[in-house]
């Protein structure tokens, strides 16, 4: 079987290049050969390589010089190099640089042979290493998240930027925006081969149970524990502990996660030894962390050990042009977990789906599609396959509110002051207190909303 392998040969002498072109091409591979590192160079920079044999001292540039050059095009690459100088000190130049081997002239054929059969299964790892890395980000990487919206787009910039750090990420967004997705492609877009990605949700476990297992234990710590126990920040160690709804974390919890935050060591319930992890945190909340801060719930020196890097998870209402994308992306999804035949949303049902205000967002989203696909008997998808709630979607009905003019008559002004003092306070209620975010959420200035606060005397707490 002919191997494809194609190696770029560099020697300022003929009858080393004559040789080692016979010598590889009897072997299989494809071989190119230069006189000249510069002329190597342009070779390289335009077309595939998976190894360079290159000579040390040539004139002009040299081999180390055309090694770095290489390392810029493909770090991956693995470069051989042939010296006549056996001395330790060019050699360890050449590998202090980046070269994979060296052999010195004369040298022994089967040695060389060898040499290259190991630098070319090392970059076949490397290829496949990368491969693998691409398949994973294609599936939970920021490519996997179906978008479309500026918004969306400066997130993804963010992400990508901050992969390969260990800074931690603190997430936020109303309750089905995707936090969890946004903190798996944080790790993927890292090193996702290599490393485990653990979630927990803070207030998913009895407070008794969080610690042993966020911390682990030792045997004997408590009734109930006959055996030594890693906790999840053990199992994260190199990857990425998401600790989702943060704010639900005890305050003993708090103090202590701050510890490990600061020391990156910590010790098992019960246990004297003290423990180091490598690895990044990233945390997540549907409520304003600011809000909890001031209100004495989250401790506000463990709010600034996880807010170095923010993410703010816009709602599905803030970026509808991504709305018929999703749609699709679940139609997809959906038919062919239901076995269906879906192809598309019908022009009227589309327009529905695109003025809903989904309170349970992109999470919610999906739930429709898939009750539509579910209850679809024909490949489109049309409005009598949407739920009601979703069709009703305002009218007076939906609003809440009785519309109709009552027999005896009505104060419009107050009706229409007890709607908007109504529609206040939930705004606040929903922006966790914080003023500024319930203005942006009604469209109000932050002057405006202070007022009407005031007005309508609208506790705050």
């Amino acid at each position: 079987k002919k191997n494809k392998s194609k190696i770029v040969v560099v020697d300022d002498e003929q009858d080393m290049r004559s040789f080692l072109e016979i010598l590889l091409r009897r072997s299989g591979y494809s071989v190119m050969s230069f006189p000249t590192a510069k002329m190597a160079l342009l070779y390289c920079r335009a077309n595939p390589f998976d190894l360079v044999i290159t000579d040390l001292r040539m004139p002009g540039m040299d081999g180390v010089e055309l090694l770095k050059e290489l390392k810029a095009i493909d770090k991956e690459a693995p470069v051989i190099m042939i010296t006549a100088y056996a001395s330790v000190d060019t050699a360890i130049d050449a590998m202090k640089s980046g070269a994979y081997d060296y052999f010195t002239k004369p040298f022994n054929i089967d040695e060389v042979k060898m040499n290259i059969c190991k630098a070319l299964e090392y970059r076949a790892l490397h290829l496949e290493n990368r491969r693998l890395k691409q398949k994973v980000k294609a599936k939970s990487g920021v490519e996997s998240i179906v978008s479309q919206s500026p918004v969306m787009a400066d997130i993804f910039r963010i992400i990508k930027g901050v992969a390969a750090t260990k800074a931690s990420v603190l997430i936020t967004g109303e309750s089905g925006t995707g936090k969890e997705l946004i903190a798996r492609a944080v790790h993927v877009e890292g090193d996702p081969l290599n490393s485990r990605f653990v979630a927990i949700n803070c207030g998913a476990i009895p407070e008794n149970l969080m610690e042993s297992e966020l911390f682990g234990h030792v045997k004997g710590a408590f009734t109930g524990a006959v055996s030594d126990k890693e906790g999840l920040i053990e199992q994260a160690d190199g990857g990425t502990l998401f600790l989702d709804e943060i704010t639900e974390m005890p305050q003993r919890l708090q103090v202590k996660l701050l510890r490990f935050l600061q020391e990156r060591s910590f010790r098992r319930v019960g246990g004297e030894e003290d423990l180091y992890v490598d690895l990044r945190i990233v945390a997540a909340s549907n409520k304003f962390v600011d809000a909890e801060v001031r209100a004495g719930r989250f401790r506000e020196d463990l709010f600034y050990r996880l807010n170095v890097i923010h993410v703010e998870l816009p709602p599905l209402r803030e970026r509808r042009t991504d709305i018929p994308l999703l749609a699709e992306h679940f139609i997809g999804k959906y038919t062919a977990a239901h076995n269906k035949s879906v192809k598309s949303v019908s022009k009227e049902a589309l327009e529905r789906l695109m003025g809903f205000h989904y309170p349970g967002n992109v999470r919610e989203l999906e739930n429709i599609i898939e009750r539509a696909v579910a209850f679809s008997t024909t490949d489109t998808l049309g409005i009598e396959s949407l739920p009601s709630s979703l069709l009703s979607y305002g009218t007076s009905a939906s609003l809440g509110y009785d519309l109709e003019v009552p027999d005896n008559g009505l104060d419009i002004e107050k009706t229409v002051e007890d709607i908007e003092k109504e529609i206040i306070a939930n705004a606040l209620k929903k922006a966790g207190g914080v003023k500024k975010k319930a203005a942006e959420l009604l469209g109000l200035s932050f002057r405006s909303m202070r007022y009407k606060i005031s007005k309508y005397e609208i506790r705050e707490d």
